[in-house]
């Protein structure tokens, strides 16, 4: 499988990255192994986690994802052959949150004993911290990154202002620069992204790792009336936000360009991704082996520029 760059971090990942917010939520230790075999047996090599995955399930404190992934390292024996990208800064609880240098130095330690690994491929700012100068998060990134314990950072949930703003302190200080953000970006939520964004990605040579490539699952076509929404745990969110007539118009838009291309709406949906200005590689999670199995082969699609037109024209995100 070709792969591409993250920025110019120097590190080279498949196309689709797995998100690993499932492992130890919607499928359990052993069944999350079997995804993980099947994607790299496949030819996938990126795996995005947090520290805070699954904080929001009760009885869960955060880092279960991480812990999971950590086993299958250890016990496969494929550290090596996969780049793992985990985040800070999310609220695990009152005390542990935000992207001050104190708790990052701190964070990371428990990511590494989780994750059984002696370094982080990609470390991200999970979410914007207000509250703390950028300069001193990217100072506690230049040091893990001097220490060894991270080789690449990157950002999530930053507006184009603040990236700008991280991206002028990296500059000015000499700290290692956001080489990724990952956003919210799919063939549904795609204004602020196009609009906002992928122009300052495109201009700075950052990747675009956009999460919820599948809009939660609802762009896989399995949520299409209210009795849908019982399917899965994600079902009640999806409905509130996608069940809705621009979501159905893009649907019928995906069956479309999906049965010209004799392929699914997942990997229709995840091909546009791709190929879009600024993406290097989607986010999608799966809870089978055989959706991981489908997810890869999107990676194989290639959409005509009437696809394209096809799936846009449902709702055309226009210039300011």
């Amino acid at each position: 499988m070709q792969t591409r760059e993250l920025g110019r971090s120097g590190l080279h990942i498949s196309p689709l990255m797995l998100g690993g917010n499932v492992f130890g939520w919607t499928i359990d230790e052993a069944t999350s192994f079997a995804v993980l075999d099947a994607f790299v047996a496949n030819g996938g090599n990126a795996i995005d986690t947090a520290d805070g995955y699954s904080v929001w399930v009760p009885g869960h404190v955060g880092g279960e994802s991480e812990t999971i992934i950590g086993k299958w390292l250890q016990r496969r024996g494929r550290r090596d052959d996969v780049v793992i990208a985990t985040k800070v800064g999310w609220e695990v609880n009152p005390e542990n949150k935000g992207l001050k240098k104190d708790y990052i130095l701190r964070a990371v330690e428990g990511s590494l004993k989780r994750l059984q690994t002696d370094y982080i491929d990609l470390y991200q700012s999970h979410k914007d911290d207000e509250t703390t100068p950028v300069e001193e998060t990217l100072e506690a990134y230049a040091q893990l990154v001097k220490e060894g314990k991270v080789r690449a950072v990157g950002a999530s949930n930053f507006t184009a202002a603040r990236l700008q703003e991280s991206l002028a302190a990296s500059k000015q200080h000499g700290f290692p620069r956001y080489e990724t953000l990952q956003n919210l970006y799919n063939l549904y939520d795609r204004e602020d992204f196009e609009q906002n964004l992928a122009p300052l990605l495109l201009e700075e040579n950052i990747s675009a790792i956009p999460y919820y490539g599948l809009a939660a699952g609802f762009l896989t076509g399995k949520y299409r009336d209210q009795n849908d929404l019982q399917k899965s745990p994600r079902g009640a969110g999806v409905g509130q936000k996608y069940l809705n007539e621009k979501g159905l118009a893009l649907l019928t838009a995906l069956d479309a360009v999906a049965d010209h291309q004799q392929a699914t709406p997942a990997q229709v949906a995840l091909a546009w991704l791709m190929q879009a200005p600024a993406v290097t590689a989607p986010i999608a999670s799966a809870t089978s082996v055989g959706q991981v199995t489908e997810l890869l082969e999107a990676t194989e699609l290639r959409l005509t520029a009437d696809d394209v037109q096809t799936l846009q024209e449902t709702q055309p995100v226009k210039a300011e």
